[in-house]
C-alpha cells in the first residue's frame, strides 16, 4: 500500500458519506440513492480501514456484477494507494477462480465450462416442442431462459416442478416436460463433465460447506466482504456470499432498493430494505444527496416514486429516501406528446440535434427506450437526420434473435414480398398469444419473453411494409440490406461520438447530461404483462432509474397512435407522467429550487384536493392547442369542439388526469370537423380508437348530434 492520509479518504465527503467511511459498525448496509456516490464510499471504506489497520487489503474481496464494475472499482482503489492488494470481481469471476485453484491443488482435472448453451438445448428437445410448435432458435433460447430462470433461484430439477405450480408460471414447454428437459441437462453436462455459469456459483457454495480445509482456505483469504449493487443479488448469489462470509459479521453491502429492476431474475429488494432483521447488530446508513442530477430532475424522480398507487410496500415511497439536489439548477423537464411512433422517432432527432451546439459531443445525449422493438424507428430517424449513434449493449432491434432468424426468411423468400410480411405479422400474433396454454396451469403467468419478441417482430413487419411503399419492386435480400443500411451502418466504433440508444434495463448505472426518454405509454411504461402490484412497483423504479439517468435534461416523448406490423393502435400516456407533470407545475409555482421535498408536499396536497385536477383540466376553448388542431371549423363546429371541451374538462375533473390523457384537442377537432353519426364514422377518426370508443363513444356522439346542426 502507498501510503495516503486518512484526511485525505474523508476529503469532500458529506456527513452521511463520512459516517458510512468510518464507522466501526459491521454488518453494515449502506442505501446509496441514485447519483449519491456509492462507489466513492465504498471504495473510500476499504481505504480508510486499511489505513487505520481495520484490515488488511490482501484480505479484502470486493463483489461486482460487472467486469466493468470491478474495473472501476480496482482503478479507484489504485488511487487510493492500495494498488492490487485488493481482489474485486464478479460472483462468477471469484467462484471460478477459487474452484480452478481447489482442482489444482487436489488433482482433479477441471470441467469444460458451457458457455454456448443454445446448440446444447437444441439437442435435448423433441421436435415441436415450443409453445408454437416449432424448435426455432427463439424457441430454443426460451427453454434456456427457463433453465437459467430456475438455476438463479437454486432449483434443480426436482424442486423446479413444485415450485413453477406454486406461481402459477408458464413455462416454454408444459411444466412436466420443462422439469423432464432440465432434468436432462443436468444430466447430460455431468457425462460430459460440463458446467455452465451458474454451476460455478453452486458448485463453489457446495465445496465451501462441505469442504472444510477448502473452506478455511477460502475464508481466511477473505475475511472482510463487501458486496456492490446488493439489491441485485439472486438467491444462488445470496447463498455463495453466505458460504463465503461462514457466519462473520465483517460484510458491507451496498445498494438502493429504489433500483431494484431485476426481481424477474430471481432478485430481491428486501435484502436490503429488511437488512436488520436478518442482522439486528448491524448498522444501516442511508445516503440521499444527490450529485448528479439537476433540482428540476430530482423533483420528478422523487415525484415519481412518491406517488405509489400501486398498493406495493415499495421502499421508494417514505420521504427519507426522497433525493435532496447539490447541483445548480436546470431546466424543467419537458413532456410532448406526438401524433404516431414515427412523428415521435423525427421529433427526437430534431431535439436532438437543436441540443448539440457548438463543441458540444453528440455524447452529452442518450435515447432510452422500454423496449428493443422501439429502437428502429429511432435509429432511422437519427441516421437520416445524419446523427451519429450507437445501440448500447445489444440493445437494436436488429441484434434480436427472433429478428435476425426473420430476416434470414426474408432473404430465401423469392415469392411475394407481402406474403412474406403476413407471414410474419402472424407469427408474432401467434407468439404474442402464447401458443397453446399449458393444460396443467390454470392461471398462467404472462410469458414475458414472448411479449418482447412478438413486439420485435411486429416492429420488423412494421419496417417491412415501410420499404414495401418505397421500393417499387421490394424484396426480401433488399428490405434486409435496406434496413442494416437504415439503422446500423452510421454507427461508430465503440469508442466513438456518439448518440447512445439504450433500453432503460441497460441504461443503469450510465449517465448523460441530456436524456431523452421514449414512448412513454400506458402498455411501455408501465408494460402491459405487468398485472400485480409487486411487478408495478418495478416498473416503476425502473422509470425512476430512467429519469435519474440525466444530468441536466430530461426531455420525455408518447405518441398517440404507435404501429405495431400493420396495425395503428390508438395510445394513452403513461400514468406516471400525471406525477412528471405536477412535480413540473410545483417546480414552476416555487419560489426556491434548493430543495425538491417541498415540491413533492406541494403535489401531493394538492392531489389530496383534486386542485391539481381542476387546474389541469382548465383550457382556452379555442383556438386549440397542438399539431393537427389548425384546422378551420364552421360555427357549428366550433360549437361542437367547445362542448367537447367542456365535457371533456369535466372527465378529466373525475378521474384527476389531464386533459389529453382523454382525447387530444387534434382529435376533438377532428371530430367537431366530421360530426359523425355512427360508431363507425366515430372509430374511423385517427386517435379514437376502439377502447376509447367503447368508453366514450356515446357521449360524444351525444354531444355531436346535440351541437353539430348546421
Amino acid at each position: 500500500m502507498i501510503p495516503v492520509d486518512a484526511d485525505q479518504v474523508l476529503d469532500g465527503l458529506n456527513d452521511e458519506q463520512r459516517r458510512a467511511v468510518t464507522t466501526a459498525t459491521t454488518p453494515l448496509c449502506i442505501l446509496a440513492g441514485a447519483g449519491s456516490g456509492k462507489t466513492r464510499v465504498l471504495t473510500r471504506r476499504i481505504a480508510y480501514r486499511a489505513i487505520n489497520g481495520d484490515h488488511d487489503p490482501r484480505h479484502v474481496l470486493a463483489l461486482t456484477f460487472t467486469r466493468k464494475a470491478a474495473g472501476e472499482l480496482s482503478n479507484r482503489l489504485r488511487q487510493l494507494g492500495l494498488r492490487d492488494s485488493v481482489a474485486a470481481g464478479t460472483f462468477h469471476a471469484v467462484a471460478y477462480a477459487q474452484l480452478r485453484a481447489r482442482w489444482a491443488e487436489r488433482g482433479i482435472r477441471p470441467p469444460d465450462l458451457l458457455d454456448r448453451k443454445v446448440g446444447f438445448v437444441a439437442r435435448l428437445l423433441p421436435k415441436s416442442a415450443g409453445r408454437s410448435g416449432s424448435t426455432s432458435k427463439a424457441a430454443i433460447l426460451d427453454v434456456v431462459t427457463e433453465i437459467e430462470w430456475a438455476k438463479a433461484r437454486a432449483l434443480d430439477p426436482d424442486t423446479y416442478f413444485d415450485e413453477v405450480q406454486r406461481l402459477h408460471r408458464r413455462a416454454p414447454l408444459p411444466q412436466r416436460d420443462m422439469a423432464d428437459v432440465f432434468r436432462r441437462y443436468e444430466d447430460e453436462k455431468r457425462i460430459q463433465r460440463k458446467v455452465d455459469f451458474d454451476d460455478l456459483l453452486r458448485l463453489c457454495r457446495r465445496d465451501l460447506l462441505e469442504d472444510r480445509d477448502f473452506a478455511q482456505t477460502q475464508r481466511w483469504r477473505f475475511q472482510h466482504v463487501f458486496v456492490d449493487e446488493f439489491q441485485d443479488v439472486n438467491p444462488l448469489q445470496r447463498g455463495l456470499l453466505e458460504a463465503w462470509v461462514g457466519g462473520r459479521d465483517d460484510l458491507c453491502v451496498v445498494g438502493d432498493p429504489n433500483q431494484a429492476i431485476y426481481t424477474w431474475n430471481g432478485a430481491d429488494p428486501t435484502a436490503l430494505t429488511g437488512f436488520l432483521d436478518r442482522y439486528p447488530a448491524g448498522e444501516v446508513i442511508r445516503l440521499v444527496e444527490n450529485y448528479r442530477s439537476s433540482p428540476q430532475i430530482l423533483a420528478v424522480a422523487n415525484a415519481v416514486l412518491a406517488d405509489d398507487s400501486t398498493g406495493s410496500a415499495g421502499p421508494g415511497r417514505s420521504a427519507e429516501s426522497a433525493l435532496l439536489a447539490n447541483r445548480p439548477d436546470g431546466p424543467r423537464p419537458t413532456i410532448r406528446m406526438l401524433a404516431d411512433d414515427t412523428a415521435e422517432a423525427h421529433a427526437i432527432a430534431r431535439t436532438v440535434r437543436d441540443h448539440h451546439g457548438p463543441g458540444a459531443r453528440w455524447s452529452a445525449q442518450a435515447v432510452l427506450c422500454r423496449t428493443n422493438a422501439q429502437t428502429a424507428l429511432i435509429e432511422q430517424s437519427l441516421h437520416q437526420a445524419g446523427i451519429p449513434f450507437r445501440v448500447r449493449g445489444g440493445g437494436s432491434l436488429l441484434a434480436q434473435p427472433e429478428v435476425q432468424a426473420a430476416l434470414d426468411d426474408f432473404r430465401r423468400h423469392r415469392g411475394d414480398f407481402s406474403v412474406a410480411i403476413t407471414d410474419l405479422e402472424a407469427t408474432a400474433a401467434r407468439m404474442a398469444a402464447g401458443g397453446e396454454p399449458d393444460p396443467m396451469v390454470t392461471e398462467a403467468e404472462p410469458d414475458h419473453d414472448a411479449d418482447g419478441r412478438s413486439g420485435n417482430l411486429a416492429a420488423l413487419a412494421r419496417l417491412a411494409r415501410d420499404f414495401a411503399t418505397i421500393d417499387s419492386r421490394p424484396t426480401g435480400v433488399g428490405f434486409a440490406a435496406w434496413l442494416t443500411a437504415a439503422t446500423r451502418a452510421d454507427q461508430p466504433d465503440g469508442h466513438g461520438d456518439a448518440v447512445e440508444i439504450a433500453t432503460f434495463h441497460a441504461a443503469k448505472g450510465l449517465e448523460w447530461p441530456i436524456v431523452h426518454l421514449a414512448g412513454i405509454e400506458q402498455g411501455l411504461v408501465p408494460i402491459g404483462h405487468a398485472d400485480d402490484a409487486d411487478e408495478l412497483a418495478e416498473e416503476r423504479r425502473l422509470f425512476y432509474v430512467a429519469t435519474t439517468r440525466a444530468e441536466r435534461e430530461l426531455h420525455l416523448t408518447w405518441a398517440e397512435l404507435r404501429t405495431f406490423g400493420s396495425r395503428a393502435v390508438s395510445r394513452t400516456r403513461s400514468p406516471y407522467l400525471d406525477q412528471v407533470e405536477a412535480a413540473c407545475q410545483a417546480l414552476q409555482a416555487a419560489t426556491t429550487t434548493a430543495d425538491p421535498l417541498p415540491f413533492l408536499s406541494t403535489y401531493r396536497s394538492r392531489r389530496r384536493t383534486t386542485d391539481l385536477a381542476v387546474e389541469l383540466a382548465t383550457e382556452p376553448s379555442w383556438p386549440p392547442r397542438g399539431a393537427g388542431a389548425s384546422r378551420d371549423l364552421d360555427p357549428a363546429g366550433r360549437a361542437t369542439f367547445d362542448a367537447l371541451v367542456a365535457w371533456r374538462g369535466h372527465q378529466a375533473r373525475a378521474a384527476a388526469i389531464a386533459p389529453a390523457a382523454i382525447f387530444h384537442d387534434r382529435v376533438l377537432v377532428e371530430v367537431a370537423a366530421v360530426r359523425p353519426t355512427n360508431s363507425a364514422e366515430l372509430l374511423a377518426i385517427a386517435g379514437v380508437g376502439e377502447i376509447k370508443g367503447q368508453r366514450f363513444g356515446d357521449a360524444i356522439l351525444g354531444i355531436v348530434a346535440e351541437h353539430g346542426a348546421s
